[in-house]
């Protein structure tokens, strides 16, 4: 059964918290999935992930790219190439609950200064209590991950 993680992005923006967890991710040997709400914050986020650091960059792919062999997979479709594990949703990107099982985690991404965001992840921890699906919200606090709410069906 797939675990939804909520995260609230409240000190540090999802350029600089995506590329932290996906590292985390593909260093307990998982394939990640990352599902964005439109092309052009993607190909921003795409970029960054070369970029976000100096001594070290993601390897990821998108759309064409020999997607079956990329440990992360950007896309704003609905292609599943590279057997994730673990799916990340980013900028009000969506996924049918029903098909979230296929997942070890789901990972909804959404930042405090978007009203519309914050809407958005409020109804859809409501769903994923409907969906029957265990779930946690993490708050960024002083530079660190705190858990806040946990819904265990």
């Amino acid at each position: 059964m797939a675990e939804v993680l909520f995260y609230h992005l409240t000190q540090t923006p999802l350029e600089r918290t995506l590329p932290e967890l996906l590292e985390k991710s593909l260093q307990r040997g998982w394939r990640v999935l990352v599902k964005g709400g439109n092309a052009d914050r993607l190909a921003f986020l795409d970029e960054k992930l070369w970029t976000y650091r100096d001594d070290s960059f993601l390897p990821h792919g998108a759309s064409g790219e020999g997607a079956e062999h990329q440990p992360v997979y950007l896309t704003i479709g609905d292609e599943e190439p590279n057997q994730a594990n673990i799916l990340f949703l980013v900028d009000g990107a969506a996924y049918p609950f029903e098909k979230m099982n296929s997942f070890d985690r789901v990972c909804v991404l959404f930042d405090c200064n978007d009203a519309d965001a914050v809407s958005a992840a409020r109804e859809d921890w409501k769903a994923t209590a409907a969906a029957k699906l265990p779930a946690k919200y993490w708050a960024q606090e002083d530079g660190s991950w705190t858990q806040k709410a946990e819904n265990t069906p």
